[in-house]
């Protein structure tokens, strides 16, 4: 009873089959009429009926099946495009026409995910899709769903060739080799934006002998004399400096851009300017910070400490309350005690948010190196350079223009209280962050 039940829970019937059933209904209406085509209408019902028999025989009766499995990452990359791959392995003695139903995690929201392929007898098939999450947490993956078709093609089999799957969604880690190649020199450029090259800091590290295509301007003249020979200064990025990445997960950083919201945003960058930082010898640490809860991974370049960082920015959440720049401060004068460079991922919309939080900022400055990072909002941008076409749309540009004035005002009164700032557009964060940074090491300033 039971294996009767399941073999026509997994019984479909094709469209082919209504459209020919849909056409012996026509052909009954029509011998009402005309008596002469009731045997040819008869006969061609039972011809239907016999070859759904038979196809129902074939897709069921065969010792061999369908198999297939899903191969994908172990972790996704949030906001970038992830490969899923499907194998098939038509094992029928026929070739099979497949209707492929991967049920996607709810995170998603696709309703409609299908994929048709046709497999020969005794081959195999690899289908590709990507998928890019736009949220991190856990993805759960359904059932992967096959209707089979014979070549019949009159009814589908159900086979649930793969089952469920869990995936986590971390930070964008797919970038990372990215912009480690090009923060060391070997790409130049991503998109239109350039990426300084590291190493020009004047750390001295060795005093070595001159070879053709050093810089002249670092030649030891007292080192040369006593060995008789050229010797030049050899210096080096400065090490073993504290980079913190300071996120705040108050409600301005829920908001959306692109699909992903601000705090991802910063999350994607903060993971790749931490990632440089301890490739360059630096002690990568972390801050989060809200209304009431703190968290601190404190800076270091141990070798676990990326493993750590990603864990703890995989799980920050955004909360809907203005975050306490307060606590934040007194938090890191207990706890950050050397001078360190401090990139505070927040995002200010007018000058009045900043002229609340200016003294904490103030007083985090004369300890640390204070580096203020918020977003341009990109949608004003375009209604401030939109033509006006009306009065309402005059208004509205109105708007956009002072919202666009106040950030740059917000700017500039960060530069008169020497706090250094970074204005940039989601899409671009990740990239002007590490310039940032590039540059504050190149000037000596970390």
């Amino acid at each position: 009873m039971s294996l009767l039940r399941n073999t026509f829970n997994s019984l479909f019937i094709s469209p082919l089959w209504f459209g020919l059933m849909l056409g012996c209904a026509a052909l009954f209406l029509s011998a009402y009429f005309f008596e002469i085509l009731f045997w040819p209408s008869l006969f061609f019902f039972a011809l239907v009926l016999s070859f759904s028999l038979l196809d129902f025989i074939i897709l069921y009766l065969s010792s061999r099946q369908l198999t297939a499995k899903r191969i994908m990452p172990a972790k996704m990359s949030l906001g970038d495009e992830n490969k899923v791959q499907l194998i098939l392995n038509n094992q029928f003695p026929f070739s099979v026409w497949l209707n492929i139903i991967d049920e996607l995690p709810e995170q998603f929201q696709e309703r409609n995910f299908l994929l048709k392929t046709k497999i020969k007898f005794n081959s195999s098939a690899q289908l590709n899709y990507s998928l890019k999450p736009k949220s991190r947490g856990n993805y759960q993956f359904g059932r992967l769903l096959c209707l089979v078709q014979s070549p019949i093609r009159l009814l589908q089999r159900r086979i649930v060739a793969a089952e469920a799957q869990t995936v986590k969604v971390y930070p964008s880690f797919q970038q990372l080799k990215k912009y480690q190649l090009m923060a060391l020199g070997e790409s130049s450029r991503m998109g239109e934006q350039k990426m300084k090259r590291i190493g020009n800091s004047l750390e001295f590290e060795k005093i070595k002998d001159y070879i053709l295509g050093d810089d002249i301007r670092n030649i030891n003249w007292k080192a040369t004399a006593r060995r008789g020979a050229l010797m030049t200064n050899m210096y080096t990025d400065a090490r073993q400096q504290q980079i913190y990445c300071v996120i705040d997960k108050g409600r301005m950083m829920k908001m959306p851009f692109d699909g992903l919201t601000l705090l991802d945003y910063a999350i994607n960058a903060s993971l790749a300017l931490l990632h440089i930082a301890l490739l360059k010898q630096d002690k990568a640490g972390l801050i989060t910070f809200a209304k009431n809860d703190i968290e601190i991974i404190p800076a270091d370049r141990r070798n676990n400490q990326f493993f750590h960082i990603q864990e703890a920015l995989f799980q920050q959440q955004t909360d809907f309350l203005e975050s306490d720049f307060n606590s934040l401060r007194s938090h890191i004068q207990r706890k950050v005690g050397q001078r360190s460079l401090l990139l505070l991922f927040t995002n200010f919309e007018t000058m009045a948010a900043l002229d609340r939080q200016l003294p904490n900022l103030k007083l985090l400055s004369r300890q640390h190196l204070l580096c203020l990072v918020f977003f341009e909002n990109t949608m004003l941008k375009q209604l401030h350079e939109t033509d006006a076409k009306s009065i309402k749309d005059i208004y509205i540009k109105t708007i956009a223009e002072r919202f666009d004035f106040e950030k740059k005002q917000i700017v500039k009164e960060l530069r008169r209280h020497g706090i250094l700032s970074i204005l940039s557009t989601p899409k671009n964060l990740s990239v002007d962050v590490i310039n940032k940074y590039l540059e504050l090491k190149t000037r000596q300033m970390v």
